[in-house]
């Protein structure tokens, strides 16, 4: 027996800032939200969606791990009930040049952002098609389009990431999946980008900085297309970004 009669919606990556956006802009709209992350705070965020009068599970779970999602996908299943949506945000980003990037660093970023989103896509889609119906989004970023200097382990995972989204697109749209991949074409604000890529933030200026919760209207909208004009990709980038 399920603990709520709500639609369902799952957030894997659902970290400080766009994670907890997309979690909100749902709960917004009466879904449960079964937020995960691999490790940090998640009680903020839970009592943030309490607050819009949703509800929500909180779950520390590592995307990388195939026994830990397939636990978690038949947990939410059977104590929470169907998964109506489903959004792969797990990060990722370092900056290495390539006579610095270890066999380490490559390795985990491309389990982080490749193998992560092939095992949660894997399982989220095999309970989808039992019902022939679901959304499927993964976060993608410019790197899944070009690789940047130093950034080859990036660029390499959220290649692959792309990838399998667009495989499991062609695939599974066909059965009333929809599976959507959104390019972030730009900083989003927050305080780690900010230590991160200090002067790069710093010259973008107030406007040139993407806000969380604008993005994640983005993400409520492709949940919400008409089957008859189902979006794949969408990228989306400040006013004032350079492309």
């Amino acid at each position: 027996m399920t603990t709520t009669d709500k639609p369902v919606a799952l957030i894997i990556g659902a970290g400080d800032h766009l994670g907890s956006a997309i979690a909100r802009r749902f709960a917004k709209e009466g879904f449960h939200l079964v937020v995960t992350r691999r490790r940090g705070d998640l009680d903020l965020l839970s009592s943030e969606i309490q607050a819009l009068g949703s509800s929500a599970t909180a779950i520390h779970s590592d995307a990388r791990d195939e026994d830990q999602v397939i636990e978690l996908v038949e947990r939410v299943e059977s104590e929470h009930g169907p998964i109506r949506v489903a959004v792969f945000n797990v990060g990722g980003n370092v900056r290495y040049d390539i006579c610095e990037t270890s066999t380490r660093i490559y390795r985990k970023v491309w389990e982080m952002c490749a193998l992560a989103g092939f095992l949660v896509g894997r399982e989220v889609a095999k309970k989808m098609l039992q019902r022939n119906e679901g959304t499927l989004l993964f976060t993608g970023a410019s790197a899944s389009l070009r690789g940047g200097r130093g950034f080859a382990a990036f660029a390499g995972g959220k290649h692959a990431l792309r990838a399998l989204a667009q495989s499991m697109a062609r695939e599974l749209g066909p059965q009333g999946i929809h599976v959507a991949h959104v390019v972030v074409d730009g900083l989003i604000r927050n305080e780690a980008t900010a230590e991160f890529l200090p002067d790069l933030y710093a010259s973008k200026g107030e406007d040139g900085i993407i806000e969380p919760d604008d993005l994640a209207e983005i993400y409520w909208q492709l949940h919400n297309q008409p089957r008859s004009a189902w979006t794949f990709e969408l990228d989306a980038r400040p006013f004032s970004e350079k492309w």
